[in-house]
């Protein structure tokens, strides 16, 4: 099989399998693409994503087949360049880039110039005409590849440059000569052979293997394995890479690079987007080290910027710049992020992909290009990622609030996050591990500080602009970032942040927003977001084209209205339990629990009757008709008793009963495994008058609410933790009963179902004879997994992260369903309950009920509804519709 793809120059891009991204990697396939297009694309060549897996599994080893088709790839560069690799004369240099069939800003590892030595940089400097450029290569080229190849810490080299500009009284990087550079090539080949006991490499063949290997090798580095946990990326897909010929933006100032979006990446404007430096390479932007200048006019006019845009200052390249904007979006029907390099006034394309973005950004664009014809209603509903949602769903700064505002940089993505300055990423894990808020700041962001980007609320960089690695990652993160604030001063030593006049210690509460860029001392009020607009737009879309329904979980009043207003079409769990917490009640919750007898416990209940009926009455009237299902009480008794000292005083003193008897009695009903114990319909069926009372409270509230008029109330009452038949036709003769003396004393007559929880192995075996008992079923996928792994979702986190990176498992099952096992067990229990019970109603209410990847399980089940919590029921309708287009692929298109 074909291991190394060609492009440009000529070269044949009709195999199909050099533009699937499954083996050339997103950027290979791009960049075969563009060429095939007829854009300029510097000639090179793609090793595959299968090769780079072959290599991981067989001891990092090359195979000759994959050394002949290199060597024979890189005679087609040289034949198009018409220069040669090694030539003393006149060298070919190429760039060794990674390249994922995802997108993964910064994960992997990149080197340039690479072909020079001592001897083919004197050639670049006669061929180029010029000594600085050729010499500022080399340097760059050494530091790259000894950071990335030879695992020298890059600190090594940036602190020598540091000390060269202070010496020569330099500022800036572009102050250097081509003697300073060519000094500092010296200093840095001294580095080399001080830490590592030999030269630096002069043999360019052994350099390009070299860095073959450090790109193949970086798929399995650190940075990348937590980014595609955060991701979801599977660790079997590999990395291509792409060896190209090099073009130069650092040669002089004529030469230029940059970074460009076709539309905003932060708000979906349709606004070009981006940063340019002049006599750069592209490292210099997404690294940071310099802040680069506005792409277009109206960018440097609205920052109020003095430097000139690439518009202003090379309005032909700009021009040209503009028409491929054009041509690629039209050509691929998305938003592109483009990398690019003027060299002498030539613009080269170097990689285009779809381009990661906020999801403010993403509903925008969907709904902009529908509008604009280029993508059709389902393509953007297809589009935009539902978890990507989140960002959306929850408060915002309040514009009317005091703000102390310290400084400010760019907003590199929206959003606002208050939290304790932390200044490592190891701090940020460590305290958000602790339940703590933080706001990550740095001087810069790089690969390495991918976990504790995650950990934190917000990140806040005193270098680099709006396409730098910190603005990428969060906003591909959903998370709000400041970057390039100039006036940040950070004191690691002293654990100190100066924010222009302000000292600021790590631990003090600063806010930032992703939108002005500016940073606040102390935490800002909030508000809740306005979903209206392109929000608003989706959904409709989304809910036209979706068929399962979408419920929440919810037992508040609160929660109930919050669901309503994103969209669910009912209750699909209202955890009674959740009530018993309330401080009004709990007294008598505990004299209940703790009665010898039943007279006792009938007592007590009677006091909580009129507290839940109330409750019910709050619920039903603010979901108005739409269906509810109250799940009985679940937990174990034991969870309701009191643990200080002061609350068994203050039980004694009510019940007057002695602290010991409590004690004693406490002592009683404790359990060693409590998740398998004494819970859920064990307890309807030992002390059965606690679910009659409850279901005396549902029934009452519903004739209640019915009684004022409007939508009549239909509850759905559902048995929890049923492993039998025999089980649930106890407790479902309890509930009727209860219902008939209920309508009988209000002379109402409602319909209700009576149903269960599907949350243990045997239930879903047993479902045949168990749906003979019931009008639905509700798989609890939370119990479920946990019953049928074997795992305790409150101690497996300790390890299940090591069990996601082994591939163990594909995502941590808690999060997202896992579909061969317990999958199966769902299949299985929807399968035999509509065969003993046609017309069943089928659901999932466990905290999977609001992820993509389950619900597109429960859809290819044909399940009747997901449920999930309020702020994720905007993401399961969406994720509902997706799953519904997918599987009707042909009435789909875009």
């Amino acid at each position: 099989m074909q291991t190394v793809y060609t492009f440009g120059g000529g070269a044949n891009h009709d195999d199909p399998r050099a533009r699937d991204k499954t083996v050339t990697g997103g950027k290979g396939a791009n960049l075969s693409e563009m060429a095939s297009i007829g854009l300029p694309v510097p000639p090179g060549f793609t090793i595959t994503t299968e090769e780079c897996v072959r290599y991981l599994q067989h001891g990092a080893d090359f195979s000759d087949d994959l050394r002949r088709e290199v060597t024979k790839a890189l005679i087609h560069i040289e034949n198009t360049v018409g220069k040669r690799f090694g030539d003393a004369a006149d060298p070919l240099l190429v760039s060794v880039r990674s390249g994922a069939r995802v997108s993964m800003p910064g994960m992997m590892d990149t080197v340039l110039n690479l072909g020079l030595n001592d001897e083919t940089v004197k050639g670049l400097a006669a061929v180029s005409g010029d000594d600085r450029f050729a010499w500022d290569s080399y340097r760059r080229f050494i530091q790259m590849y000894s950071d990335v190849v030879l695992g020298l810490d890059h600190g090594l080299f940036e602190e020598a440059l540091e000390i060269a500009k202070e010496d020569r009284g330099y500022f800036t990087d572009t102050e250097m000569n081509a003697a300073d550079w060519r000094s500092l090539v010296a200093e840095y080949e001294a580095i080399v052979k001080r830490e590592l006991g030999q030269p630096f490499p002069q043999d360019v063949q052994a350099q390009l293997w070299g860095a073959i290997a450090a790109v193949f090798d970086s798929w399995d580095s650190e940075r990348a394995k937590v980014y595609r946990r955060l991701n979801d990326i599977p660790g079997d897909w590999g990395t291509a890479v792409n060896v190209q010929a090099m073009v130069f933006g650092n040669m002089g100032d004529t030469s230029a690079t940059g970074v460009a979006f076709t539309r905003d990446p932060s708000t979906g404007e349709k606004a070009y987007y981006g940063e340019w430096l002049v006599n750069a390479q592209g490292e210099d932007v997404v690294a940071g080290i310099r802040t680069p200048q506005y792409l277009t006019r109206r960018a440097r006019e609205l920052s109020g910027s003095d430097k000139p845009s690439m518009e202003e200052a090379m309005p032909e390249a700009f021009a040209e710049l503009a028409r491929t904007f054009e041509l690629l979006e039209r050509h691929y029907r998305d938003m592109q992020d483009i990398e690019f390099t003027v060299e002498r006034r030539k613009l080269w394309m170097l990689q285009t992909r779809s381009g990661k973005r906020t999801a403010k950004a993403a509903l925008k664009m969907a709904v902009d290009m529908a509008a604009e014809g280029l993508i059709d209603e389902k393509t953007a509903i297809l589009r935009v990622d539902p978890m990507a949602l989140d960002q959306l769903l929850h408060p915002t700064l309040d514009p009317e609030a005091p703000r102390d505002v310290l400084g400010k940089g760019l907003p590199a993505s929206p959003g606002a996050a208050s939290g304790k300055i932390v200044l490592d990423a190891d701090t940020a894990e460590t305290w958000s591990a602790k339940g703590e808020k933080v706001v990550l700041v740095r001087v810069e962001t790089s690969p390495e500080d991918i976990h504790g980007m995650h950990a934190a609320q917000g990140i806040l960089t005193a270098r680099g602009g709006m396409t730098s690695h910190a603005a990428v990652v969060a906003r591909g993160m959903g998370r709000p970032c400041v970057s390039g604030a100039s006036q940040i001063s950070i004191q690691l030593s002293e654990r100190t942040l100066t924010v222009g006049a302000a000292q600021l210690m790590e631990g003090d509460t600063i806010t930032i927003d992703g939108a002005t860029g500016e940073i606040m001392r102390g935490q800002v009020p909030t508000i809740e977001p306005e979903l209206a607009g392109d929000f608003g737009t989706l959904m409709e879309w989304a809910d036209r084209h979706r068929r399962m329904k979408v419920r929440t979980n919810a037992e508040t009043p609160d929660d109930c209205r919050k669901a309503r207003q994103f969209g669910a079409e009912g209750i699909g769990l209202c955890r009674t339990e959740h009530m018993f917490f309330d401080a009004a009640r709990i007294s008598a919750v505990r004299q209940m629990i703790l009665a010898e007898n039943e007279a006792g416990r009938r007592r007590a209940l009677a006091k909580l009757l009129p507290e839940q009926r109330s409750d019910f009455v709050e619920i039903f009237t603010t979901m108005a008709g739409l269906p509810c299902t109250i799940r009985l009480l679940d937990p174990p008794l034991h969870e309701f008793l009191p643990q200080a000292d002061a609350d068994f005083e203050e039980l004694s003193r009510t019940l007057e009963v002695s602290i010991d008897h409590l004690r004693r009695r406490a002592a009683e009903l404790h359990e060693f495994n409590p998740m398998l114990g004494h819970r859920g319909c064990r307890l309807g069926i030992t002390y059965p008058e606690i679910y009659e009372t409850q279901a005396r409270a549902i029934f009452e509230a519903a004739c209640q609410v019915t009684a004022r008029g409007g939508e009549p109330v239909v509850p759905e009452i559902m048995i929890p933790l049923v492993g039998t038949r025999r089980e649930l036709a106890i407790l479902r003769k309890l509930v009727t009963e209860t219902a008939a003396q209920v309508f009988a004393e209000r002379e109402m007559q409602l319909d209700y179902l009576i149903g269960t929880m599907i949350e243990l192995p045997r239930a879903a075996l047993m479902a045949g004879e168990i749906a003979q008992e019931a009008r639905f079923f509700s798989f609890g996928t939370n119990d479920l997994t946990q019953t049928t792994l074997g795992l305790s979702r409150d101690d497996a986190a300790n390890f299940l992260s090591a069990y996601v990176e082994k591939g163990i498992y594909a995502r941590d099952p808690f999060v997202s369903l896992d579909i061969e096992g317990v999958g199966q067990l769902i299949s299985l229990a929807a399968e035999r309950g509509r065969a003993a019970q046609p017309g069943i109603k089928l659901g999932i209410c466990g905290e999977h009920g609001g992820d993509p990847a389950s619900i597109a399980f429960c859809e290819s089940l044909g399940l009747d509804y997901v449920s999930a919590s309020p702020y994720r029921v905007p993401i399961a309708r969406l994720a509902a519709a997706q799953a519904a287009l997918r599987s009707h692929p042909s009435t789909s298109s875009g």
